[in-house]
């Protein structure tokens, strides 16, 4: 059990595993292991008792991840705290931080926790261009785009098949300014070279076929990185990668690719519970899928033609 405290600011509190634990000198989300016949919340009470000297009110969960040490293998379930009796103490701790959930550097994480902080912060839509853009619709693009960051959409992928790399990395140089202002982040198609000389604030999604080309993550931890899968196989390559999400399709049957079949939400179900970052489903999505989504163990929803007015 990890529970992930945050405050009226919206900070989240981060303790640092003391010396001679493994992974010693890395912050976490405080926790630990269930005893036998105990219930989650139950568990996470006591824990969070013992190790912070805190009586916890109600809780949410925010995410589970699955994750291997070598041969230790686990399963962190993460819940969200808002309520608590208290000021948390080091109990069991090195220390205890309070920290801005964008500011946090995940380097500093333990990796098991870098999935739960990444569920924390991603926004629950996850909007794609449409295809069919020209590179002569520039303007009428940015300003689709700048629409979109008005609306409060935080998480943008320019996904413009048509656009030459360099017009395509002009669009994010131009609108960098405002996402940033907003705290928003664009995501190039996978154009890993693109952005890494754009920089903080734009990211990378990865194509299925680049996975294998991937054994460490292509970016710095400030810049994110997304990658499209469609099973298990792939899921694990994202994580390889250091992918810091995924988006997974197709769940239903879409306009675009009407003969592809459909894995439909048990598979997709099957598929977010057992990867070890966090889940987008695509394909046939709209901003309406977004509550079976989450029940279905997923981030959100990602999708291309519902998420424009065009």
């Amino acid at each position: 059990m990890a529970g992930v405290l945050v405050d009226p600011a919206g900070r989240v509190l981060l303790a640092q595993r003391p010396a001679g634990k493994h992974l010693a000198g890395t912050w976490e989300f405080p926790g630990g292991k269930l005893e036998s016949g105990e219930t989650a919340e139950a568990g996470l009470a006591r824990e969070l008792l013992e190790e912070l000297g805190i009586a916890i009110g109600p809780a949410e969960p925010l995410t589970r991840v699955p994750w291997a040490y070598g041969e230790k293998r686990l399963l962190l379930d993460a819940w969200l705290l808002r309520q608590w009796e208290r000021e948390p103490l080091p109990l069991e701790h090195e220390a205890l931080q309070w920290a801005d959930p964008q500011a946090v550097d995940l380097a500093q994480l333990a990796p098991a926790d870098r999935a739960i902080l990444q569920a924390l912060r991603l926004p629950q839509r996850y909007p794609i261009t449409p295809a069919d853009l020209p590179p002569e619709a520039f303007d009428a693009c940015a300003g689709m785009l700048r629409g979109a960051l008005e609306r409060g959409e935080r998480l943008l992928q320019l996904r413009l098949p048509l656009w030459p790399h360099a017009r395509l990395r002009e669009l994010a140089a131009a609108l960098l300014p405002e996402a940033s202002s907003r705290g928003a982040q664009l995501l190039l198609n996978g154009d890993v070279e693109g952005a890494r000389a754009l920089g903080p604030g734009i990211g990378v999604q990865l194509k299925a076929s680049q996975l294998d080309a991937w054994t460490a993550r292509p970016l710095p931890w400030s810049q994110p990185v997304g990658a499209s899968c469609h099973d298990a196989g792939e899921l694990a390559r994202a994580l390889a990668a250091g992918a810091d999400f995924a988006t997974l399709s197709p769940v239903a049957v879409t306009a675009t690719h009407p003969d592809i079949a459909a894995m439909g939400w048990p598979a997709f179900a099957a598929l977010a519970e057992a990867a070890a970052l966090p889940v987008y489903a695509l394909g046939g999505m709209s901003a309406a899928d977004m509550e079976r989504a989450r029940a279905a163990g997923g981030q959100g929803v990602a999708g291309i033609r519902s998420f424009w007015n065009r």
